[in-house]
């Protein structure tokens, strides 16, 4: 399994709701090196998945 692109459905977790969710619409950001997947999580706030080294 590669990285995922912009566009796939990809798993977060919702820290605030404390549940799983699916997000097709998410961004990649940098920071610190790192690559992460930020996405909307349905209680309203910012989701992070990492996807590696930068």
């Amino acid at each position: 399994m590669g990285q995922p692109k912009p566009g796939e459905e990809i798993s977060f977790y919702d820290v605030k709701g404390k549940t799983k969710f699916m997000a097709k619409e998410w961004k990649v950001v940098v920071k610190k090196g790192r690559k992460f997947a930020v996405a909307k999580a349905p209680s309203g706030i910012d989701a992070y998945r990492i996807l590696g080294k930068a």
